[in-house]
């Protein structure tokens, strides 16, 4: 088989490669990166695998296709942990538990006393819950890293470069998975700011992605290990930027510290921004024109719907299968 040229190491650029290693094809990926790093925005994702509660706000396709990727991530990383999602309110805001618990599916309605038996460190705060027991959640950067090291070992190619538009006619068959870098070529993507905090807090032991509802700082706090805690994350329209503001940051610290008074001791350990790149209906598209294939707006869901989309590029590149998520492009 030709091979097939894969532009950008991200979580859809490596996930694609895999599939397409898996299923016999030559794979060649470029990147201005050799290894995966903060130069990505998946590097700075939350690494939630959580189907049932982004339906509270997502488009059906993302609850139906998300629920293969821990299966995925299973096979592919060491960092998969399946301790489900629990869902909190403050007090006051018991309507909007109320609203996500309509709106979604999969769960079970928790007393405090069930809050407490199964996180004992968030104690009595939260009158009532939803636990998502069949999500998962991962460490996005040992995912990103185990699957690099993984295509290295099965032969896949690394180029260290800029990708260059003009050259790319001369590469054979290219997928382009370049995410909000691609705008150029794809009119309708749009990055959407995304800033998180890491945290040191060894005197909190929380086992699980915890989602605290809001109506207006909703914030979710994901596990890493070692008592570390990736704190996310907000999400701002229209405009790009390589920096956090101080009443996101300020915002994000205030909601960890509402859930558990020990964060008010933590320390930070990085604050990061992503521009997460993303089209009008906010769900994924592939693209094919020539030698040309785009497989990009992944929004916030990168981790959980970059392996059915890398499944859907593999199908149209190796069965001729006309994806669900593609798109006719003449220009």
């Amino acid at each position: 088989m030709t091979r097939i040229t894969i532009i950008g190491a991200g979580v859809a650029g490596l996930c694609t490669a895999r599939v397409l290693l898996d299923r016999g094809a030559r794979v060649h990926l470029i990147d201005r990166a050799r290894q995966p790093g903060p130069q990505g925005c998946s590097w700075w994702a939350g690494g939630m695998l959580a189907p049932y509660c982004e339906g509270e706000s997502a488009e059906e396709p993302v609850v139906r296709l998300g629920q293969k990727a821990a299966d995925w991530w299973a096979q592919h990383t060491t960092s998969l942990q399946r301790c489900g999602s629990l869902v909190v309110s403050p007090a006051r805001d018991t309507s909007d538990l109320t609203r996500f618990a309509r709106r979604t599916q999969s769960h079970k309605t928790l007393t405090a006393a069930e809050i407490e038996a199964l996180e004992p460190d968030l104690g009595d705060r939260f009158a009532t819950g939803l636990f998502f027991e069949n999500e998962a959640h991962l460490s996005p950067r040992t995912a990103l890293a185990e699957l690099w090291r993984g295509l290295v070992a099965d032969g896949a190619t690394f180029d260290q470069r800029e990708a260059d538009p003009d050259a790319r006619a001369n590469d054979g068959l290219v997928i382009d998975c370049r995410g909000y870098h691609a705008r150029a070529d794809m009119p309708a993507l749009r990055g959407v700011k995304g800033e998180m905090v890491l945290l040191s807090c060894p005197d909190v032991s929380i086992n699980r992605p915890i989602r605290v509802l809001h109506p207006r700082v909703p914030i979710y706090l994901v596990p890493r290990g070692d008592g570390v805690y990736m704190l996310g994350a907000t999400m701002v329209e229209g405009r790009a930027s390589a920096h956090a503001s101080v009443r996101s940051v300020l915002e994000l610290l205030s909601a960890a510290y509402a859930l558990s008074p020990a964060f008010g001791e933590a320390e930070i350990l990085e604050i990061g921004v992503d521009s997460r790149p993303a089209f009008p209906d906010n769900l994924p598209r592939i693209e094919r024109q020539g030698n040309m294939i785009r497989a990009n707006g992944l929004y916030r869901h990168g981790f959980l719907l970059a392996p059915a989309l890398a499944t859907m590029v593999a199908d149209l590149i190796l069965d001729a299968k006309t994806p669900e998520m593609f798109h006719e492009t003449t220009a």
